[in-house]
């Protein structure tokens, strides 16, 4: 799978509750005092594709296998975490193995849910993290420019190229910025930069948790984090998680009536599965056939060989070529000879950049 979405936030905003209706089980345990969450809880979420199931009527395929994303649910996060307060070292650890950030933030007001910061407060929650974050980062930086140092030696031009890069970026870092928001001059730099593995320079989702009847429109909490973040990439969307625990055990009928009477085209969980997807700037292509119709996860920007490589290895060491049709060329043509007939299958080398929806047969020899 390869994908992880971590999920963060402080104590007791609704991370183990949206985390349960997530995955749709109870495994994250769920309660009101902070660190209730302690070791990571991890599930395999599916990836909703309305276009899946139509290939696979179509290819009379038996076996319908969706792609999938990773969730974690980490420890909640208190000030002075980078310090290694509260459970600060474990939740900053397990955030390094993630991909992306979903965070997390209490937009809702209830006397009974204890705020660590006994104040509803949003826009100050969301400074909290991102404080401890950047110091973080601060200190990991620090140490891997000291022992970088400790490295260069005479005057190799690399390494004091690197030395330059690291101390322009622990400035930004330390004038409060992320490192997501540094603008690497190079493709080299940017390498560089990934490499480091530093928390703030992650892709970010903030979920404002709200109370049900404010599911549609928002409130007073979540437009002022939707207006500090419309000039940034940080996207931000609304998701009751109580509202999603009901839905999550409901079926599917029962799910489609519910949402109707919430005035909800789609459920909240199926609006953070996409954002996620969309924040790790990724795609889908499908094999199809009868034995199985199959969504496959890819980075935007990789060529066919990559794709290839996603089912197997030898496919992409003995890429030969790749048989290619279209999403809707193929609902088009009404299966795979018919995009044949019609001329709608391509043959596409190494170089090719692999587009959302694209079917493939892989040639290769190994």
């Amino acid at each position: 799978m390869g994908f992880k979405c971590g999920i963060v936030g402080l104590p007791n905003v609704g991370k183990s509750t949206l985390f349960n209706a997530l995955t749709e089980n109870t495994s994250a345990e769920s309660a009101n005092y902070p660190f209730c969450t302690i070791e990571p809880n991890i599930g395999n979420v599916i990836v909703p594709d309305f276009r899946l199931n139509k290939l696979a009527v179509i290819a009379n395929s038996k076996k319908v296998i969706p792609t999938q994303m990773q969730f974690v649910d980490i420890a909640g996060l208190v000030s002075g975490a980078s310090k290694g307060e509260g459970l600060g070292n474990q939740f900053l650890a397990h955030i390094r193995e993630v991909d992306a950030i979903i965070h997390v933030l209490r937009c809702f007001d209830n006397p009974d849910i204890t705020h660590v910061n006994n104040q509803v407060n949003p826009q100050h929650d969301a400074e909290i993290i991102e404080t401890e974050l950047i110091l973080a980062d601060i200190s990991s930086l620090e140490k891997q420019m000291t022992n970088l140092k400790k490295k260069i030696r005479g005057n190799d031009p690399d390494l004091k190229k690197l030395n330059d890069l690291m101390e322009s970026l622990f400035n930004h870092l330390s004038s409060g910025k992320k490192a997501f928001d540094f603008k690497a001059k190079t493709i080299e730099d940017q390498m560089n930069i990934n490499e480091l593995n530093l928390l703030t320079s992650k892709p970010q989702l903030y979920v404002c948790n709200v109370s049900e009847e404010d599911i549609v429109s928002g409130n007073e909490y979540s437009e002022k984090i939707q207006k500090q973040n419309n000039s940034t990439e940080n996207k931000v969307i609304l998701i009751s998680s109580l509202i999603e625990s009901e839905i999550s055990i409901l079926n599917n009928e029962d799910k489609i009536v519910f949402l109707q009477d919430l005035k909800l085209k789609e459920t909240g969980l199926t609006k953070l599965i996409n954002s996620g997807y969309d924040l790790l700037d990724l795609i889908t292509f499908f094999t199809v056939g009868e034995k199985e119709a199959r969504a496959w996860t890819l980075k935007k920007g990789l060529t066919a060989p990559k794709a290839a490589g996603k089912i197997h290895t030898d496919f992409e060491k003995g890429f030969i070529r790749a048989e290619t049709i279209g999403y809707q060329d193929f609902i088009d043509s009404e299966g795979e000879q018919g995009a044949k007939d019609s001329g709608k299958l391509r043959i596409e080398g190494s170089d090719y950049i692999v587009n959302d929806g694209d079917i493939f047969n892989f040639r290769f020899n190994v």
